[in-house]
């Protein structure tokens, strides 16, 4: 049996104060953020996330109330990271994890990775002139 394509995540939430900031921090490490409200992958992104982050914070028993208003994003790995089939480098999980300890009072994050379909920025086609 074959496993679906899917693309390993951490799945964040993150202080919209932060977020921008976060945002590019990441990518200077070939680390992509996906809000989950607009992914491509998520038919009903509102619907997504709000589930998404209902399910985290509860979870957490109150540990995570503060971030009951928080955007949940997922955060992808880009090419720099990625060799092929072989399972994730270390360094990739290290760097993402250093740089979200490095927010703590912002995020809030297992150290752990979650797959999803793949997630492809949608590309714009234009007309041809």
């Amino acid at each position: 049996m074959r496993r679906e394509p899917h693309e390993n995540v951490a799945t964040v939430l993150v202080d919209p104060a932060l977020l921008p900031d976060l945002e590019l921090e990441l990518v200077e490490l070939d680390l992509w953020v996906w809000p989950v409200r607009s992914a491509p992958i998520c038919a009903d992104g509102p619907r997504t996330e709000f589930q998404l982050r209902r399910r985290l914070v509860e979870a957490q028993r109150g540990a995570w109330d503060c971030a009951a208003a928080w955007v949940p994003v997922w955060i992808s790995f880009g090419e720099r990271w990625v060799s092929g089939d072989d399972p994730l480098p270390w360094a990739a999980h290290r760097a993402l994890w250093d740089l979200l300890d490095a927010h703590a009072d912002q995020v809030r994050f297992h150290r752990r990775l979650g797959g999803v379909r793949p997630l492809v920025a949608p590309v714009e086609r234009r007309p041809a002139s």
